[in-house]
């Protein structure tokens, strides 16, 4: 089983060492390269910066994305490591050496994590003897080697026994059946808000799942069934909709049969004639995810179809 011991920036992990959020984006200021060191929910640790040679904790790996740093703030906001958006920002132009007249709104790398944890001061791993100074942005290991699954051991003994149980339960590829939202959905460990923005908005090739639309910042992840009512942050329960439609969605003025064709509601002419939103009835969506489990779940549009939509 291999996993991934990052250089982690020491600020970054201090401030959230103290909020002990539910995930996190571990940022890089460039995001020309991807990330393929680890697959999905693989073990990524945090390497503190030097002099501070200890590992202080990790998490699951996600996904890699390259997003503008204003919709990675949009997304995670103090999930990146910092209290506003210009002290993110003003991090990511340090390390850039750049500013905002050069860079208004720069790309960078976005590592998101899932399940991330702090160990205590006194819990904190040396790093191992076969680590050397040069290495800039971290190193693969495998637990079918002598120091990989050393480390990994020591990872989880930290952990405490029922978190190491559940995180070690993911890493071997264990199907979990209680988060289950019908019939053949794959179940991965849960994301949080920021996970599911950037996963869906990723799943739509960053288009308009109705419009076909590709202006990014006009572009919202969308819960089929609200979070706040039960419905989970995953893929299957999301679609990539232009703001105007993402309100309409909401409101139910529109929805999505089980087919995928697009229904509009005939109370928009409260509003209007709506004549460019009715245009839109009866077809199909314009953009699809290529998996199936990432296809919009028909058990969480039915409960759009019945419980939002105004007929």
């Amino acid at each position: 089983m291999k996993f991934y011991v990052g250089v982690t920036d020491n600020n970054w992990y201090n401030f959230l060492a103290k909020s002990k959020p539910d995930e996190v984006n571990f940022w890089r200021p460039g995001g020309g390269k991807s990330f393929k060191a680890i697959g999905p929910y693989d073990l990524f640790l945090f390497k503190l910066h030097s002099p501070l040679n200890y590992i202080a904790g990790g998490g699951l790996f996600v996904r890699y994305a390259t997003l503008p740093v204003s919709l990675a703030w949009d997304a995670f906001r103090e999930k990146n490591g910092a209290g506003d958006y210009n002290s993110f920002r003003n991090a990511i132009y340090k390390y850039r050496n750049t500013d905002p007249m050069r860079e208004p709104d720069p790309v960078i790398g976005c590592i998101i994590l899932t399940y991330p944890f702090f160990f205590k001061r006194d819990e904190w791993i040396p790093i191992p003897k076969d680590w050397s100074p040069n290495i800039v942005q971290g190193k693969t290991y495998d637990t079918d080697t002598i120091t990989g699954r050393s480390l990994y051991y020591q990872v989880l003994e930290r952990l405490g026994r029922s978190a190491a149980e559940e995180v070690e339960g993911y890493l071997a590829g264990e199907e979990k059946t209680a988060n289950r939202y019908g019939p053949g959905q794959l179940v991965y460990p849960r994301i949080g808000q920021g996970a599911f923005k950037v996963l869906v908005t990723e799943a739509y090739n960053r288009r308009c799942a109705v419009t076909g639309e590709k202006t990014l910042p006009v572009l919202e992840a969308s819960h089929i069934k609200p979070y706040s009512q039960g419905g989970p942050h995953s893929v299957a329960n999301g679609l990539l909709l232009r703001r105007d439609i993402h309100a309409l969605f909401d409101r139910g003025f529109i929805t999505i049969d089980k087919d995928l064709h697009i229904e509009v509601s005939k109370r928009i002419k409260d509003y209007g004639n709506g004549r460019e939103y009715y245009a839109y009835h009866g077809k199909k969506l314009a953009v699809v995810p290529d998996t199936v489990y990432e296809k919009p779940n028909p058990h969480f549009l039915q409960w759009h179809n019945e419980n939002v939509f105004l007929p």
